[in-house]
């Protein structure tokens, strides 16, 4: 039945964005076509004719002006939006012949990407280590703080974890070429001459 909406649950990693677009790729070559990303982890498809699709998952902070102008910069290379969560934005464009196409023309804009996911993570682990000791020396400690601690101890290392693999993106990144909209990650509106800013602030899922 075309139309009709089905809701998967599967979870990615912040640095699995390629594993995420591979994945909705192999969706829509079933027929699943992404709709909307209600909250992590969840994802609504509408289901219709199997199509070839590339996707590609951003991530941006702008003001309601910018966010208009960067949107209509994807519309315009014949990007279609099909999905946000929390920031993340859910590209897709149709592939009739030849290679997929890329949101980023230069390596150092994609690169950029993660390197402000690694320093989120950065800031974020310190505070982990500092609220440690205050979860252990609570007042009354029993059975809930010994869960809430360990629970506390997971996530220092699921974040340590992150940076590792971050910075092997980072690393693997510096090299091969990028093809996309020109200049997506650097543009600025200086007097006549229209371009956009983008900000990336990446978080993990």
């Amino acid at each position: 039945m075309t139309n009709e909406l089905v809701t998967k649950q599967k979870w990615f990693w912040a640095w699995q964005d390629e594993k995420e677009e591979a994945w909705l790729a192999e969706m829509a070559q079933q027929g699943l076509h992404l709709n909307d990303v209600p909250f992590p982890g969840s994802y609504q498809f509408k289901n219709g004719e199997p199509a070839d699709y590339v996707y590609r998952l951003d991530y941006q902070s702008l003001k309601t002006k910018d966010k208009d102008s960067y949107l209509q910069l994807f519309a315009d290379s014949g990007w279609e939006q099909v999905g946000e969560m929390g920031g993340w934005m859910y590209f897709r464009y149709k592939v009739d012949h030849g290679e997929a196409p890329e949101i980023y023309s230069d390596r150092e804009s994609k690169i950029g990407k993660y390197q402000r996911v690694l320093t989120f993570l950065a800031i974020l682990l310190p505070l982990m280590v500092v609220m440690m000791p205050n979860i252990g020396g609570a007042e009354g400690y029993g059975p809930f703080f010994i869960i809430l601690e360990a629970l506390a101890f997971a996530i220092m290392i699921l974040l340590s974890f992150g940076i590792i693999q971050l910075v092997r993106r980072i690393k693997d990144g510096n090299s091969g070429p990028f093809r996309g909209i020109s200049g997506l990650a650097q543009k600025i509106k200086s007097g006549g001459e229209q371009n956009y800013a983008l900000s990336f602030f990446d978080i993990l899922w």
